[in-house]
């Protein structure tokens, strides 16, 4: 049975651009689908179509059991949306952006001011509640624009990028809100330039590229793709490199990699801790010093680097969505276009 958020075959292009090249998707309800790629990938193309904001030329979607392409309108009143950028009115107060998303949700005023006070509390913004956004920070924007998103509290919700600009401290706060929201049944499709986030969040992730899905799975399932464990040894001086480089190629499966202006020294292996051990005692006895020595799993960046050549936060750096999109379509799309 298709999940909550369920794709089939969706392609959609921009010209010579083709953003999607028949992306299926699917999310099983309660759960979060961490939705990852370099730039101009697909990914926030994925997120408008699934969101009734950008029509496909082919293939078919359903959100809450509700087809996108037949019946936008109802798909509109089970999602809640934040986009890349705060879509907030600078000129209304913090509680007055939140009121207004819930009339045009056709909530009665006293049950939109009664949620608008909650979510203020929640998203800690009621000492500002009722200042003009303008006045807000960047951090305070995106918690409103959050905020909004969470007016109806909506059975499937759609964050694309959703702690850009947020502190760590804010950006925990957040994953708390996720968390919460996920336990009580809402299904999450979350786009995200910080793979720590998605390894943090994400029950499934998909990696797309050029508009496909390249890989899926769990964190787990992604990361031993890539890989075993890594020896990481960083050395006291640039001389000792070499002879570093000497010992873990003997230990090691694959190629050393090295990163000469932090003289750190990277090898899979297999063995574990005990490989480990004897990594130290060959280094010692060849009178290599080195202040740093470790061994860890693959992370998201490792997966990420292995399927697309390059790190995620070089590559999310300004969304190639937006562009293949023209003239800024994936601007301010925030909880209030949802429900146009």
């Amino acid at each position: 049975m298709p999940g909550a958020i369920h794709a089939e075959g969706l392609v959609k292009t921009f010209g010579d651009v083709r953003a999607l090249d028949g992306v299926d998707l699917d999310v099983p309800e309660g759960t979060v689908l961490g939705l990852l790629g370099p730039n101009g990938a697909g990914k926030t193309t994925a997120v408008r179509v699934l969101t009734t904001l950008l029509r496909p030329d082919s293939g078919r979607a359903v959100v809450a059991g509700v087809d996108v392409l037949k019946h936008p309108n109802e798909v509109r009143r089970s999602i809640g949306l934040s986009g890349q950028f705060a879509a907030v009115d600078e000129y209304l107060t913090g509680r007055e952006n939140l009121h207004m998303v819930g009339q045009l949700y056709q909530m009665s005023s006293r049950a939109a001011k009664a949620r608008a006070g909650e979510l203020l509390e929640r998203f800690h913004l009621a000492d500002a509640a009722d200042r003009p956004a303008k006045t807000y920070s960047g951090g305070m924007r995106r918690r409103l624009d959050l905020a909004a998103a969470l007016v109806v509290s909506p059975p499937v919700m759609f964050m694309d990028e959703p702690t850009t600009g947020l502190d760590p401290r804010n950006r925990q706060q957040l994953w708390d809100v996720i968390q919460e929201l996920v336990a009580g049944g809402t299904t999450l499709l979350l786009t995200t330039q910080y793979l720590e986030e998605a390894d943090h969040l994400a029950h499934d992730i998909c990696v797309v590229d050029h508009g496909k899905v390249i890989a899926r799975g769990t964190s787990d399932q992604l990361k031993l793709r890539t890989g075993g464990e890594r020896v990481e040894v960083v050395v006291h001086r640039p001389d000792m490199i070499d002879p570093a480089r000497a010992v873990l190629a003997g230990f090691g499966k694959g190629e050393v990699a090295v990163e000469t202006h932090t003289r750190k020294l990277t090898v899979p292996v297999a063995g574990g801790a005990k490989l480990l051990a004897e990594v130290i005692r060959e280094l010692d006895s060849r009178g290599v010093e080195i202040d740093d020595i470790g061994l860890r799993r693959p992370t998201l960046d490792d997966v990420f680097i292995s399927l697309t050549g390059h790190t995620a936060e070089l590559a999310e750096e300004g969304d190639g969505d937006s562009t293949a999109a023209g003239g800024g379509g994936e601007r301010g799309q925030g909880p209030k276009e949802a429900v146009k």
